[in-house]
């Protein structure tokens, strides 16, 4: 039994699916400047990728096509769209039975993409960017991830402050769940948002709190993958920061975390099975 077992049942389009938690979602980078290089494809990457992940335990696979790394500038539509929607296209049609998912906070590609083939869609903006996005989804029939940052990709690492991280965390995904669901959203999952407008000592106290986040009643995705709260500890760089992203995945899970966002999926399959195996 996975450590955090429990069976949901998600709608996805005109189907009602189970879903079992806790589960691993790899990360398709269909942009040319993710932080973690190796991560970066074209449609053939992408395949050959979506295949490895699979066939490692992944139970959903997230595309994007606008980097949210910090810093990063703000990518034309036309040019997410053009990025994003072959990548869809391509790993729907090699693997029709794979749950897909499309990282976007513009309700113009999250249409496209469910069109496409995705069935799910990855919002950091939480429908404040795009004021379209939540009635979208709910048209559309797919759970939706809704996640919490301060700024933009662009602005968000510059001197980010909170009077009280956890609180003010907590009160912002009550707010947004609360909106999904009015807005006809059947199945939301709720992401603190670590590295999106925090420091590292902000990352570690919303790490800790994660139980306290689990009492919102909704599913928990975390995305810890190589990211700055594990360099600056270890003094690493993304390429060297496997290790470090098991660790953390590891307490994670054992802090309620249900979906596991990241690069490298089969130590993070790897990590589900030892954490049940503790547990069980």
């Amino acid at each position: 039994m996975p450590a955090n077992d429990d069976l949901r049942h998600f709608r996805v389009k005109d189907r009602l699916v189970p879903i079992r938690f806790p589960l691993v979602m790899g990360i398709l980078n269909a942009t040319p400047d993710s932080f973690h290089a190796d991560s970066r494809v074209d449609v053939d990457g992408a395949l050959r990728q979506a295949e490895a992940m699979l066939e490692a335990g992944a139970g959903l696979l997230d595309i994007g096509g606008a980097s949210s790394r910090p810093g990063a500038d703000e990518v034309p539509v036309d040019e997410e769209l053009r990025r994003v929607l072959p990548v869809v296209e391509a790993v729907h049609v090699r693997f029709p039975e794979a749950w897909l998912s499309v990282d976007t906070w513009r309700a113009p590609v999250a249409k496209a993409a469910v069109e496409a083939g995705a069935g799910l869609v990855n919002d950091i903006g939480a429908g404040l960017l795009d004021p379209a996005m939540l009635p979208m989804v709910a048209r559309l029939g797919v759970p939706y991830v809704a996640m919490q940052m301060q700024g933009t990709p662009a602005t968000m690492q510059q001197d980010p402050r909170y009077d009280d991280v956890v609180t003010e965390v907590v009160h912002f995904l009550s707010g947004r769940l609360r909106a999904a669901h009015d807005a006809g959203i059947a199945d939301v999952l709720l992401d603190p948002g670590f590295g999106f407008g925090k420091t590292t000592a902000h990352n570690y106290a919303l790490l800790r709190a994660l139980p306290r986040l689990k009492l919102l009643g909704a599913p928990l995705l975390v995305g810890l993958s190589r990211k700055r709260m594990i360099n600056q500890v270890l003094g690493t760089d993304p390429s060297e920061a496997l290790n470090g992203t098991t660790a953390l995945n590891t307490l994670a899970l054992e802090h309620g975390a249900d979906v596991l966002r990241l690069h490298d999926v089969r130590e993070a399959v790897e990590a589900v099975k030892l954490v049940a195996a503790f547990r069980n």
